[in-house]
């Protein structure tokens, strides 16, 4: 199969879905937890911090299009350890919540949470040093990322979509990156984008940074779909 035509069943934006996929993969520390709200004091208290990543569910209409074509960032091809994030090219359809758990996973300080002999270790540090191209090759071809994904995708309240179907919803992640700015992580464009949002060394991803940042795409589909919702990447307590 060549690059780019490989296919995954949709994953259900379920934070039960997401955290079993994670926990199989070998990171039993980490679990996503629904955001029920970034208005509301009260139900933004039961987000558990600290918040290493935010994960966003868009719908894919033609406000989010329109404005992907021509705020894109220019094509990025930086790749190392000296890189402020890691970033993955989607190569693989509908795999968009794959993507963005692995944005999520990889950087900032919920990178440290991956142990160096679960199954994801080795194929995060093997990317580190690949160019887009070939970073994505290696998504491509891991036996660990499609077994996983395959079981998490059977699971949820829903019926799972066949494979050959097109979804109309979309996954960005949100995260810290080595150099405290906050970066917008969606794999379907054509790199990173740093939004010009520093952190202290104590902040995390729920504060009024990250939040403004979800605010700020929410608001974007001005008259489109409002049928957004959020996850939060958090530490596994129980």
């Amino acid at each position: 199969m060549s690059p780019g035509q490989k296919r995954y069943i949709p994953l259900e934006s379920n934070p039960e879905v997401f955290t079993d996929l994670i926990h199989n993969l070998g990171i039993k520390t980490l679990k996503f937890q629904d955001v029920y709200s970034i208005e509301d004091e009260g139900l933004m208290a039961l987000v558990e911090r600290p918040t290493y990543a935010l994960v966003l569910v868009s719908p894919v209409g033609a406000d989010y299009e329109k404005y992907t074509k021509e705020n894109g960032p220019p094509p990025y091809t930086g790749s190392g350890e000296d890189e402020p994030v890691i970033w993955y090219r989607q190569t693989i359809h509908n795999a968009c919540g794959l993507y963005g758990i692995l944005h999520a996973l990889s950087n900032g300080d919920a990178r440290a949470q991956i142990a160096a002999d679960s199954p994801i270790s080795a194929l995060v540090s093997k990317c580190v040093s690949l160019g887009p191209e070939e970073r994505a090759i290696a998504l491509e071809e891991s036996t660990v990322l499609e077994d996983a994904h395959k079981g998490a995708a059977q699971q949820g309240s829903t019926a799972p979509p066949a494979l050959e179907d097109e979804v109309d919803y979309h996954y960005v992640a949100f995260v810290k990156g080595k150099d405290g700015y906050l970066y917008e992580m969606d794999g379907n464009k054509n790199g990173p984008i740093n939004k010009g949002i520093k952190l202290s060394a104590d902040e995390d991803l729920f504060g009024p940074g990250g939040i403004s940042l979800v605010k700020e795409f929410i608001e974007r589909e001005q008259g489109g779909n409002p049928n957004f919702s959020l996850m939060a990447l958090v530490p596994d307590l129980d």
